[in-house]
């Protein structure tokens, strides 16, 4: 597997995990043994893993329908990576980054920063087209 496809693999977990509500596969995403932080919509920044888990386990207790529209990877290092993508929640369109960073062999967000945007999101053809290395 590509570094950048299990980069978008592991963005899909993020964003699967959101949708279903799932809190356990939420947590298990997130890094363990390093600093994560977190910037949802209007929150004040989010910092260590305590604090980042309690928000999502208050936001997964009703998750709105909220979709991840065309990720691109873009590879930092051997064991960092960032995904941009487009959040599409309702009629409304967001921006987000999600930074992870590989650790034995898994990878897993250190960091989540989403807000809104006037940009428009490629279209669904276009999705998977576009991945950075």
């Amino acid at each position: 597997m590509h570094l950048s496809d299990a980069i978008l693999f592991a963005n899909d977990a993020f964003y699967t995990a959101f949708a279903a509500g799932d809190y356990k596969a939420m947590a298990d995403i997130w890094a363990i043994d390093r600093d994560v932080t977190c910037l949802h919509p209007g929150w004040e920044p989010l910092l260590g893993r305590e604090q980042v888990l309690a928000s999502w386990q208050a936001i997964l207790r009703q998750p709105p329908a909220l979709r991840c529209v065309a990720p691109r990877a873009i590879l930092t290092g051997e064991d960092s990576a960032y995904v941009l993508c487009y959040e599409q929640l309702g009629d409304a369109v967001l921006i987000a980054t999600n930074v992870f960073v590989r650790q034995q062999k898994i990878w897993r967000i250190v960091h989540h920063q989403s807000g809104p945007t006037r940009a428009t999101p490629p279209q669904e053809e276009e999705e998977h087209r576009g991945r950075a290395n």
